[in-house]
């Protein structure tokens, strides 16, 4: 035979991997992303060592999770920003981002440091959301609506705190807290530190 063919997996090894996601999603939303692997693989009905099969470590077994929902966040940025407020598609970008980092605790440390780390399983995703952070403040700094200093590693800063502070706080106090952030971000603004 000229070419190779792709094997499926097994019936039972595509269940296993379903039921340790299912597992996972649910470990993750109670206990945070640092919830026990062995925990999940019982939970799960399976060895350790078929769960470290499928997902060799805790960030290949969140990087599946995510597969999904990081799909429908970049479809989000998609999203045509409205004319004349690039400053409103940076809140909004940072909200979805915000919402999407606080699906699980610890989920935005694991996406900081997947940014920082080409050898991450979360890597490729996180330099995709760097990327579209990027250009939505380049859009924004262009009209002027944003003050100069005002870097990508900022607002990656603000939507980890915003990530953060939904683990805390009420949906609504969290919206309002980002809200303040991204006036932050608009020019004109004196530093209280300059007052005399």
């Amino acid at each position: 035979m000229s070419g190779t063919r792709t094997r499926r997996p097994r019936a039972d090894a595509q269940r296993n991997y379903e039921r340790i996601l299912e597992a996972a999603d649910a470990a993750f939303r109670e206990q945070g992303t640092g919830a026990s692997l062995e925990g999940i693989a019982r939970q799960a009905g399976v060895a350790i060592g078929t769960l470290y099969g499928h997902f060799p470590n805790r960030r290949a077994l969140a990087a599946a999770l995510l597969r999904e929902r990081h799909a429908t966040l970049f479809e989000s940025a998609e999203e045509p920003p409205e004319q004349g407020m690039p400053l409103a598609a940076i809140a909004r970008w940072m909200g979805a981002v915000a919402v999407h980092a606080a699906a699980y605790r610890g989920l935005a440390a694991l996406l900081m440091e997947g940014l920082g780390d080409e050898a991450s399983e979360l890597h490729e995703a996180c330099e995709r959301m760097a990327a579209i952070t990027e250009s939505l403040l380049s859009t924004a700094r262009d009209a002027g609506a944003v003050r100069d200093e005002v870097t990508a590693a900022d607002i990656h800063a603000l939507m980890n705190a915003a990530a953060w502070l939904r683990e805390q706080v009420p949906s609504t106090q969290a919206e309002h807290l980002l809200r303040l952030m991204v006036a932050g971000l608009r020019p004109g603004g004196e530093d209280p530190r300059q007052e005399a």
